[in-house]
């Protein structure tokens, strides 16, 4: 019975089985016919549909060519009709450029006409220029050279009295502002400046309690005075002199050296070799010191610092330097000051100009070891101990050796005049002061028109009398032009020169 069981369960299943894949195709083929068919109906629809944006792009398509070529039509008919309009324009500037060009045509016929006429008239006027120099020559009885040099010396006399005027003019409107201005600032900057001095002679003579003290002086058989100027290198010159020998060096350190030392051995009494020896030794020690002193002081005075001890030792050595009688460390000084307070005026760096000022007669100091002038030496000295270019050319430039290059140059220069020109500054040999003033009047009487020139005023003003006969009020103000320019370029002088030019005319009767 089982095998009959498991029979019936095995056919069941089979049968089963069967049944469920009959049932799956007949399923799955009726998917299948609706999935076909589903598919043709959505190709159907593309297909319309694609057929429909075909017709509609078409439509769009024919509908933008035809509007496209309505737009190209209406262009090209506008640019035609512009195209028309430039033509008639041309036509008309042809017919315009025709008439011009038959204007001008007809113009230079008329003009050549006109040259031809002109050329025969310029003849014609020649000819009759000819003849008429001939007869004015024959009537005046002078050649047309001559004519021509009267014409031209008329005309240069006319050309420098309006030449006179207008430099006149010029002037006088230069003055208003410029010698006011710088009257102004000299003037504050001189004010501000306060010195205690005038002048400093270098001493040479020293004096001795009596006659006697001569003997001493020079020792037996002149070895005190031997050894003395042995080492000191001081002339030490014992004449009738009373009560009072002479010093004679060109160099100013020695000279003090020996001034001082001498003074201390008349002091002393002891005069022999030996106590000299000393006594100048010590006076060495002593001068150097002084020296040192005086630099120093001079630094502090003006504010300056970080210079070369060389440099400043030469400052100090200043002190023993005079020139006309004034203390070249004086001098110094005060254009020191005189430059800081023009420069404080100006708006410039006031410790530059006050250190170009100490240092631009820096040169005294060795000039009577080296050859050329100070300021050259000066400007030498200050490049080899580093100062800079501006000061380097402030010292050589204040008395024209070189041309200024700065602001500070000039500041030196113009205050080296002040300092040099003020009253009882400096003193001037008889002979150099009579050969300046006898040169001033020399330049003024060498100009054509002048009767007589005088130098008054120490030198400082030049007055010229002119011959009424041969100048004229217009020429005055050239011709004083003329001479101060002379005197800048044949002269050198302290401060500044006034030309005054007086054309006078007297008339003188009597009555009997």
């Amino acid at each position: 019975m089982q095998w009959i069981l498991l029979f019936t369960v095995g056919c069941s299943v089979i049968v089963g089985v069967v049944a469920g894949v009959l049932v799956h195709r007949v399923v799955v083929g009726k998917k299948q016919d609706n999935a076909v068919a589903k598919a043709e109906r959505l190709l159907e629809e593309a297909a319309n549909k694609a057929e429909q944006s075909r017709r509609d792009l078409m439509a769009e398509t024919k509908e933008e060519i035809f509007r496209l070529r309505q737009e190209v039509d209406k262009e090209t008919k506008e640019r035609r009709n512009e195209l028309q309009r430039m033509e008639r324009k041309l036509e008309q500037k042809e017919e315009n450029l025709d008439r011009k060009i038959d204007n001008v045509t007809k113009r230079e016929e008329d003009l050549k006409q006109k040259i031809d006429d002109a050329k025969r008239r310029v003849d014609g006027i020649a000819q009759m220029e000819r003849e008429l120099v001939t007869k004015l020559e024959e009537i005046a009885q002078m050649s047309r050279e001559d004519a021509k040099a009267m014409l031209l010396s008329a005309v240069e006399s006319e050309a420098n009295h309006i030449i006179g005027l207008k430099l006149k003019d010029l002037e006088e409107k230069a003055r208003r502002d410029a010698d006011r201005k710088a009257q102004e600032i000299i003037a504050v900057a001189i004010q501000r400046c306060s010195v205690d001095f005038t002048s400093e002679i270098a001493v040479s003579v020293v004096q001795i309690p009596s006659d006697e003290m001569k003997g001493r002086i020079i020792g037996r058989e002149g070895r005190n005075i031997r050894t003395f100027e042995t080492l000191t290198g001081v002339d030490l010159i014992v004449d009738d002199t009373p009560e009072a020998v002479t010093l004679s060096c060109f160099d100013p350190i020695r000279r003090e050296v020996a001034r001082l030392s001498l003074e201390r051995l008349i002091q002393d009494g002891r005069i022999h070799p030996a106590r000299i020896e000393e006594i100048i030794e010590k006076t060495q020690r002593d001068v150097e010191i002084q020296i040192i002193e005086a630099s120093e002081e001079a630094l502090l005075e003006t504010g300056i610092k970080h210079m070369h001890p060389e440099l400043a030792k030469l400052i100090g050595q200043l002190r023993f330097r005079a020139s006309y009688g004034q203390s070249a460390l004086h001098h110094s000084l005060e254009v020191s000051h005189i430059s800081g307070l023009l420069a404080a005026e100006l708006g410039v760096d006031e410790s530059v100009a006050r250190r170009a000022g100490l240092l631009h007669d820096i040169g005294k100091a060795v000039d009577h070891q080296v050859e050329g002038p100070h300021a050259l030496i000066g400007a030498d000295i200050a490049k080899r101990y580093g100062e800079s270019p501006e000061i380097i050319n402030a010292i050589a430039s204040h008395h024209e050796d070189e041309e200024p290059q700065s602001i500070y140059a000039l500041l030196v220069s113009s205050a080296d005049a002040v300092s040099a020109s003020r009253p009882g500054a400096r003193r001037e040999s008889l002979d150099a002061y009579v050969k300046r003033l006898e040169k001033l009047e020399e330049i003024a009487k060498s100009f054509d028109g002048v009767n007589k020139a005088f130098a008054i005023q120490a030198g400082r003003e030049i007055r010229v009398a002119l011959s009424p006969e041969t100048t004229d009020e217009g020429s005055m103000q050239k011709l004083a032009y003329d001479i101060a320019r002379r005197i800048e370029s044949e002269m050198k002088y302290p401060g500044q020169i006034r030309v005054t030019l007086i054309r006078e005319t007297r008339v003188v009767d009597y009555a009997k």
